[in-house]
């Protein structure tokens, strides 16, 4: 047998949410991925970008040849 605990909101909560249509969580968390989304896809494009523009640009002469470590145990 389960018990539902029901946790009525404070006053302030409740009336926030009436105010909102009763969807303000709903339309809060909407407009924080319309922003987030957005932004975290044009920082990871920018950081490709000067990768590929860092990547194309570098002068060969410039290259440190990989020398791999010797094991000397």
């Amino acid at each position: 047998m389960l018990n539902t605990l029901v946790i009525p909101a404070c006053a302030t909560c409740a009336k926030a949410f009436e105010h909102g249509g009763k969807d303000a969580a709903g339309w809060a968390i909407a407009l924080m991925l319309l922003v987030i989304v957005p932004l975290v896809t044009l920082v990871v494009w920018f950081m490709i970008k000067i990768a590929r523009r860092e990547q194309s640009g570098l002068d060969p002469q410039f290259c440190d040849d990989y020398v791999a470590p010797s094991s000397n145990s």
